[in-house]
């Protein structure tokens, strides 16, 4: 498996749960890590603390929907580092509110779910599109990005409009396999299950303690990023499914 030191990684959503994770395993593994999200304020305090550590952080705020700034923030990546090795899409959000029957009772509810698309579906392809020229240039890179249990098969309890943002994600992945694979560009779908994240905390019926305590956590699918981001450039791993062992009725 290939070194990772010196490589540069670029990771959204990276303030809480599975992105912060990921951003601390790759910078303990050698990786300049850029974490982006929408709240400065846990941004700063994740590089800080990468940068504890003796890793390479910065912070930079950013929502995901703003495609001009997410243009511009690749282009400072690129700048002030002269590369991107590796975007790992993670912003996503989810609502309360996600059944039809929501959507009957309050048709204002679709705004949520427009706000979820926006998120889910054009986050990513936003930031996709920024980063592919730079990988070009280098015929090397290497995308993984968060979907969902919900993204490979269907979900009730994820809802309507983020199941569908999730399977749209899967999508998005496999066409940058089959596009850019012979410019060197690698995409993985990461899909797990219930992870213990603040996104759990928008489900209508949440958690208890000791459910939250048999899913999986957050450092867990960090260390599936991990595996990607350390495979030989020319293996391309499309997929990873992951689930509790403990597998709840729920999570279907």
């Amino acid at each position: 498996m290939r070194t990772l030191d010196g490589k540069v990684v670029w990771v959204t959503g990276a303030g809480t749960g599975i992105g912060e994770a990921a951003a601390r395993l790759l910078a303990l593994a050698g990786m300049t890590v850029v974490l982006s999200g929408r709240r400065v304020e846990p941004l700063e305090a994740a590089a800080a603390a990468i940068r504890e550590t003796g890793g390479r952080a910065e912070a930079m705020a950013l929502d995901v929907v703003d495609r001009g700034a997410v243009f511009e923030a690749a282009a400072a990546i690129g700048r002030t580092h002269g590369r991107i090795d590796m975007l790992f899409a993670n912003a996503g959000i989810n609502l309360t509110p996600r059944n039809w029957s929501d959507a009957i009772d309050d048709p204002g509810v679709l705004d949520g779910w427009d706000a979820v698309i926006d998120a889910n579906v054009k986050g990513v392809y936003n930031g996709v599109a920024a980063v592919l020229p730079a990988m070009r240039r280098q015929a090397d890179g290497l995308i993984a990005v968060t979907s969902s249990w919900a993204g490979r098969f269907h979900s009730k309890v994820a809802g309507v409009a983020y199941g569908a943002s999730k399977h749209a994600v899967m999508s998005l992945s496999a066409q940058v396999n089959m596009q850019e694979g012979a410019n060197g560009i690698r995409s993985c779908a990461i899909c797990p299950g219930e992870v213990a994240t603040p996104i759990l905390e928008r489900r209508p019926v949440k958690l208890t303690s000791d459910e939250l305590e048999k899913v999986i956590q957050p450092e867990d699918i960090a260390e599936a990023v991990l595996f990607v981001a350390r495979m030989h450039p020319r293996t391309s791993v499309h997929e990873i499914l992951v689930a509790p062992t403990q597998m709840r009725a729920a999570l279907t």
